[in-house]
């Protein structure tokens, strides 16, 4: 009986790990990578206690009288695995970047933004062809945002999308048709930082968007995810 409520202890810090390993980190109480570690013991004990729990189950003398605690125990250990696995698969199918833009050739410059990353690990600066070739293999739909609207039309409307989706601004020019913001992540509250560039074109105006963390060396896709829904956002508001 004491080894079944042990399962169950394992299996209930594990998930409490995991719980506060994301919010510890967006509210400062320690580093990104010991949120990081936190997850990962969350991970291994999640998997040690359902691996003990099914075992258990599995076995007519522990599974009598204690079915319901194994159960439990079991129940809450795969619950652990489930974030931090998909985070992982997603990590294993996208490249190791953290820099995306609309347009790899000229991408759109950080200026506002600029200072707040003075102490950021990852630079401001483009990263180059290499970077530009791995995003067009992965990510070949996110490319410049067309459309027969006069660019002024447009600044106030991506600006709108700002607003909406919640996006911390830092700037909005509307002479040279930069907006520049700052969007924290749910979980772990990591910054990651986005400028969009208007310009007219010969139908009407030309959207270039760029999103950038601060922190990490992949960004799981998550930088892509949000150009997407930018587009998709302003695209709705346009037409």
């Amino acid at each position: 009986m004491k080894l079944i409520r042990l399962v169950l202890l394992v299996a209930v810090i594990a998930a409490l790990l995991l719980l506060i390993a994301g919010p510890g980190t967006r509210m400062e109480l320690w580093h990104f990578r010991t949120g990081f570690e936190l997850m990962r013991w969350a991970v291994y004990l999640g998997i040690g206690a359902s691996v003990l729990a099914l075992l258990f189950l599995l076995i007519p003398k522990t599974r009598r009288g204690n079915g319901l605690a194994l159960s439990l125990a079991l129940l809450i250990a795969l619950g652990t695995l489930v974030m931090p696995l998909t985070m992982y698969q997603q990590a294993q199918s996208v490249p190791r970047i953290h820099d995306i833009t609309t347009d790899t050739v000229s991408p759109p410059e950080f200026v506002a933004v600029a200072p707040l990353r003075a102490d950021a690990p990852n630079p401001v600066e483009y990263q180059g062809e290499e970077i530009a070739r791995q995003q067009r293999e992965a990510y070949p739909d996110i490319v410049s945002f067309e459309t027969d609207a006069h660019n002024a039309i447009v600044f106030d409307h991506a600006l709108a999308v700002v607003e909406q989706f919640g996006w911390e601004l830092v700037a909005a020019d509307a002479d040279t048709g930069r907006i520049e913001a700052t969007d924290t992540t749910f979980w772990f509250g990591f910054k990651d930082d986005v400028v969009i560039r208007i310009r007219s074109s010969d139908t009407g105006s030309l959207v270039d968007v760029r999103s950038k963390s601060r922190v990490g060396l992949s960004d799981v896709g998550a930088n892509a995810a949000r150009i997407r829904r930018f587009l998709d956002a302003l695209d709705e508001r346009i037409h």
